[in-house]
C-alpha cells in the first residue's frame, strides 16, 4: 500500500513514512494511492465481530508492507485494553429511529482517543525500528491535545508539544492536558484561536529546515492514521444496524467525517453523511453555498468545534475533483491567499480550458450541512434528557440539533457522540440546570498542579519555544 499528496508534489510514501511524517512535503495530505476495497460479504461478516477484528480487518489493507499482522494485532489489543467499554463503540438507541455511536469510552472520554492510542501504538514501534527521536506538535481545540498526551506522554524518544487556545477549551480539557507529570509533554497556551494554532503547526512544517532539525511530525487528523482508524466505527456501526444509515457527524476539522466517506471508498454502503456545525459554520456554508471562506472565529459552548479552516476538507475537494491533484493545489493556494474559495459545480485545470469532474455537485451528492446556535445546542441537551434521561456533551447536542431538522430520513440515523459531558459540565448545567455526574476518570484533576507556557500568537516565538525545551 503506498500513499499520494492531494497536491501532486511530494512521492508516493509507504504507511510508515506517513505516519511519521503527518503532512506532506508539498504541503498537500496524504491519501491512499488507491483505495482498498472490502466485499459486501466481508462487511456483512462484521455483525456480531468484536471491534478489535474489526480494526484489523480495515487497518491491515492500509499497513501492508510496513507492520506485520502481528505487529498490527499486538497494538490494537494495547490500544484498546484501557477502554471502559468492551464494544470500544457501542451503539446506543435514543427512539425515533436515531441512535448515538458512543465514542467517549478510552482513556481521555473523546472519540480522538479511538484513534489516537491506535496511532501512539504504531507511532512508538515505527520510531523503534528507524531509531532517531521525533518532535510531535499538535494543535487542539481541545480534544486532540489531551488524547495524544496520554497516548504519547511517557514513551522514549519523543517529545509532544500542544498548543490549545488560551481560554477558548473547557475546565476539564485543560486540566487533562495541563496535568500530565510526563516530562516529553509540553504544553502551551496560545493567546489566539484553534485557527492560529493550526497555522503555526503548517508554518513550522513549511521551514523545512527547522522541521527536518527537530524530526518534526503531527498527530492532529492531518495524519492520515487518525483517518484510517477512525474508518473502523463507521463499519462496525453499519454492521449491527445491518442496512445502511445516514451518519450526523459534529464536524470541526473535518477529519471524523471524512473517515466516513473513506468507509464508503472502501465499500460501506451508507446513506448519507452529514455535517453538524455550531455558529463557526465554515463547512455548513461551503455546502449549502458553495463558498469556503473562513471568517472571525466565535467562542461557542461545544469548543473542539470552534474552527474557521477545516484541513481535511481538502482531502474531500481532492476526491471530488477526480483526484485532481493540480486542480487541488492551485484551489488550496489560492484559499491561503484570500481566505475564500468558490467550489465551481465545474472546475478547470490550471492553465487550460479542460474541464474536471463537478466539484461541489459531486461534494453534495454524499454530504449534507447544518449549522446550529448555542440556544439549540442547549435545547437539544434538553429536549433529550427530557424524553429519555440521558445526558450528551454540548458537540453530541449539535449533532443531534442537525439530526432534529433533518426530519425523518428513511434509514437509520446514527450521531457520533464525540465526548462524555462531564468534560463540559457548565454546558450541560446551562441545559438542564444541573451539571453531569463526575466518572472516576477524571476524580482528583481539580487537585493536580499545571505545566503550562501561555505564549503569543507568533510562529517565530512557538518556534524558539520548541528548541529550548528540545536542547535544555
Amino acid at each position: 500500500m503506498y500513499f499520494i499528496s492531494t497536491r501532486g508534489g511530494a512521492p508516493r510514501a509507504s504507511f510508515a513514512d506517513v505516519l511519521l511524517a503527518g503532512l506532506a512535503p508539498d504541503g498537500g495530505l496524504y491519501l491512499p494511492e488507491s483505495w482498498p476495497r472490502l466485499s459486501a460479504a466481508e462487511i456483512a461478516a462484521f455483525q456480531g465481530a468484536p471491534y478489535r477484528d474489526v480494526a484489523f480487518a480495515i487497518l491491515s489493507r492500509f499497513t501492508a508492507g510496513s507492520f506485520s499482522d502481528a505487529e498490527l494485532k499486538e497494538a490494537i489489543a494495547a490500544a484498546y485494553a484501557g477502554f471502559d467499554a468492551p464494544e470500544i463503540a457501542p451503539l446506543v438507541e435514543i427512539g425515533e429511529g436515531r441512535f448515538l455511536l458512543e465514542l467517549f469510552h478510552g482513556p481521555t472520554l473523546a472519540f480522538k482517543d479511538v484513534a489516537l492510542q491506535i496511532l501512539g501504538q504504531l507511532f512508538s514501534r515505527a520510531l523503534a525500528r528507524r531509531g532517531g527521536r521525533a518532535t510531535i506538535v499538535a494543535a487542539t481545540s481541545g480534544d486532540t491535545g489531551s488524547a495524544a498526551i496520554a497516548a504519547l506522554g511517557g514513551l522514549p524518544n519523543i517529545d509532544v508539544f500542544v498548543m490549545h487556545p488560551k481560554g477558548r477549551v473547557s475546565d476539564v480539557q485543560r486540566l487533562q492536558m495541563t496535568t500530565s507529570a510526563h516530562a516529553n509533554v509540553h504544553n502551551i497556551a496560545l493567546e489566539g484561536s484553534f485557527d492560529d494554532a493550526q497555522g503555526i503547526v503548517k508554518a513550522l512544517f513549511a521551514d523545512t529546515e527547522f522541521a527536518s532539525q527537530i524530526s518534526l511530525t503531527a498527530v492532529n487528523s492531518i495524519n492520515f492514521a487518525r483517518i484510517a482508524a477512525q474508518c473502523v466505527y463507521y463499519f462496525t456501526a453499519t454492521a449491527q444496524l445491518g442496512k445502511p444509515a445516514t451518519f450526523v457527524v459534529p464536524t470541526g476539522n473535518f477529519g471524523d467525517i471524512f473517515a466516513g466517506e473513506a468507509a464508503m471508498r472502501m465499500g460501506l454502503a451508507a446513506d448519507r453523511l452529514v455535517i453538524a456545525t455550531n455558529a463557526n459554520d465554515i463547512m455548513a456554508r461551503a455546502l449549502n453555498e458553495g463558498v469556503y471562506a473562513s471568517g472571525a472565529s466565535h467562542a461557542t459552548l461545544s469548543p473542539s468545534m470552534d474552527i474557521q479552516v477545516a484541513s481535511n476538507f481538502e482531502r474531500a475537494l481532492f476526491e471530488a475533483s477526480g483526484r485532481d491533484a493540480k486542480w487541488t493545489a492551485a484551489a488550496m493556494s489560492s484559499f491561503n491567499q484570500k481566505r475564500s474559495l468558490t467550489i465551481p459545480p465545474h472546475g478547470q485545470r490550471p492553465g487550460t480550458n479542460e474541464d474536471i469532474p463537478p466539484v461541489l455537485d459531486n461534494l453534495r451528492a454524499r454530504y449534507s450541512a447544518f449549522a446550529s446556535s448555542d440556544e439549540e445546542t442547549k435545547a437539544a441537551i434538553a429536549s433529550l434528557h427530557k424524553q429519555t434521561g440521558r445526558i450528551i456533551d454540548p458537540h453530541t447536542a449539535v449533532g443531534l440539533a442537525a439530526a432534529m431538522k433533518m426530519g425523518h430520513p428513511a434509514s437509520p440515523v446514527v450521531i457520533l457522540s464525540t465526548a462524555h459531558p462531564a468534560k463540559f459540565p457548565d454546558a450541560v448545567a446551562a441545559a438542564i440546570g444541573v451539571p453531569p455526574p463526575e466518572p472516576a476518570r477524571l476524580s482528583g484533576l481539580k487537585n493536580l498542579p499545571e505545566r503550562v507556557e501561555t505564549l503569543a500568537n507568533d510562529a517565530a516565538l512557538i518556534k524558539n519555544f520548541i528548541f529550548s525545551r528540545l536542547t535544555a
